[in-house]
């Protein structure tokens, strides 16, 4: 995994850097998904750092995921690898959170900008009122955190408009759109 996701840090850094490209995307904020091997590999951080400095790609414009499983199994490792990267200017946040071994306590160590919440939970809030507290609760701890609440799988109108009244920040799934590709298919 650490191979793919230096792959995918160095692809998306090089293509940004790119005039024509960082003059369209300037404005917009990219998230890359994180793997555990990546977080837990003493040069991931220094190949992170490097490809920044190399690529002059603004810091701010990356948000890292990372699982929420991933920043429990190791959460002094991913505590500092996310300072690190935070003092750089990137953004990270907390992904698939409620899947695992959800404690709130951690929450505090852990100094992430987002919170997303996992689709599990929002998929089964249209017709399950325990899902749809459980949804309410995250939600309300996460703004009481100051961070910007995410719901994963907003994949009806019915979903849309409950996590809306909610008034969590932003949805991801297909009734909000469908992924696109971002770099043509061409030999990059």
């Amino acid at each position: 995994m650490p191979r793919i996701d230096r792959w995918v840090v160095k692809t998306l850094l090089s293509y940004l850097s790119l005039p024509e490209i960082a003059n369209l995307y300037k404005d917009r904020i990219f998230t890359v998904n994180l793997s555990g091997a990546s977080i837990n590999d003493h040069y991931f951080l220094e190949f992170i750092e490097h490809q920044f400095a190399l690529y002059q790609v603004p810091p701010q414009q990356i948000c890292f995921e990372i699982t929420e499983t991933v920043a429990i199994t190791n959460l002094e490792k991913a505590a500092e690898f996310i300072h690190s990267l935070k003092k750089l200017g990137c953004r990270f946040a907390l992904d698939d959170f409620g899947k695992g071994m959800s404690s709130f306590s951690y929450l505090t160590t852990l100094p992430v900008d987002y919170l997303k919440i996992d689709g599990m939970f929002i998929k089964k809030m249209e017709k399950d009122s325990v899902s749809q507290g459980i949804v309410e609760g995250i939600y309300h701890i996460g703004k009481t955190m100051g961070l910007i609440v995410i719901a994963e799988y907003v994949e009806t109108e019915s979903i849309f408009n409950k996590v809306t009244d909610l008034g969590i920040d932003y949805g991801q799934g297909f009734h909000i759109e469908r992924p696109n590709p971002l770099i043509p298919v061409v030999n990059y």
